[in-house]
């Protein structure tokens, strides 16, 4: 839709007044500064006069008779001193003065909000002992005693007539807290007792026929340390082991090689079982596979087979 401009020299006139607006604020904000920067001028120079009129004054005064030259310029500069002294005590005061204005402030809010705190509870408390009658006029009189007395902080106590379990109590999780740590003592102690007891572990040294030896171990040994232990055993009788260490030997439990770092303690807990048995007993049964069926599982287990790394356990 079309819109009705006016003429161009309308256009250029409105042009013009605007710019002689412009002009016309930059003057009156230049003679604002100045008359701004002329006054702080006039402030300080006032000051200096009236400091100079003050100084004068007193040496005026104080000064009876002829004196020297000398003892002019001294008795100038002791009035000059005192009185900047004096200027600067009287500044502090009022420093001093604002500091304990709001020290005072400060206090009577604190003060307010103390008493707002104890109000809130103490009539809670009082509530259940005082009839319907006096309820009113027991609040008032105990609102004006507050305002008068200093209050006494009470402890927030909590409605015992509703569930609270969700609202934070400090006690409450320190008691919580402390029967956690006791159950976590309590089990390390349990499960370190486990550890130190002792297993008998039936080995198959496996060089291509078994070789079937036992050891007495701990629950909280690992396979590594079995295989050490079982080292110490077998090099007496075989030779081919004397310069082997645990770490060329693996051990094959129920058709599974398990890793060194694995320990007899892991297995039990966990009652892990493997391909046809399980790794938590360490007896020797015969091959119930000939007898029974395979896919059943069952508790009875076979000797684990300890043998060199370049040998296929069959």
């Amino acid at each position: 839709m079309a819109h009705y401009k006016g003429a161009a020299s309308e256009a250029g006139r409105a042009m013009q007044l605007m710019k002689k607006r412009e002009i016309a604020q930059q003057e009156i904000e230049l003679r604002k500064k100045k008359i701004e920067d002329d006054l702080k001028i006039h402030n300080i120079e006032n000051k200096f006069a009236t400091h100079y009129n003050a100084v004068e004054q007193q040496l005026k005064t104080s000064t009876i008779g002829l004196v020297t030259l000398n003892e002019m310029k001294a008795k100038q500069e002791n009035i000059v001193k005192e009185r900047e002294r004096k200027l600067a005590q009287k500044e502090r005061e009022k420093e001093q003065e604002k500091e304990r204005a709001l020290a005072a402030k400060q206090a009577e809010k604190n003060k307010q909000k103390k008493q707002i705190q104890a109000l809130s509870f103490s009539l809670d408390e009082e509530e259940a002992e005082i009839s319907s009658d006096d309820d009113s006029t027991e609040k008032s009189e105990k609102l004006e005693s507050m305002q008068c007395n200093e209050p006494v902080i009470k402890k927030i106590k909590k409605n015992p007539d509703v569930d609270t379990s969700f609202l934070p109590d400090r006690e409450r999780e320190e008691e919580e807290n402390k029967l956690r740590e006791e159950l976590r003592q309590e089990w390390a102690r349990k499960q370190n007792a486990l550890k130190e007891e002792e297993i008998e572990i039936t080995f198959s040294y496996w060089d291509g026929s078994g070789h079937r030896r036992s050891v007495i171990m701990k629950k909280g040994n690992s396979i590594y340390q079995l295989l050490q232990r079982c080292l110490e055993v077998l090099r007496r009788e075989f030779s081919e082991l004397k310069t082997v260490m645990a770490d060329q030997l693996m051990y094959v439990k129920e058709d599974l090689i398990l890793p060194h770092h694995y320990t007899f303690y892991d297995f039990i807990v966990t009652k892990a079982r493997g391909k046809s048995g399980p790794l938590f007993t360490f007896d020797v049964h015969d091959d119930i596979r000939v007898m029974h069926d395979a896919s059943v599982e069952t508790e009875e287990s076979h000797a684990g087979k300890v043998l060199l790394r370049n040998l296929d356990a069959k």
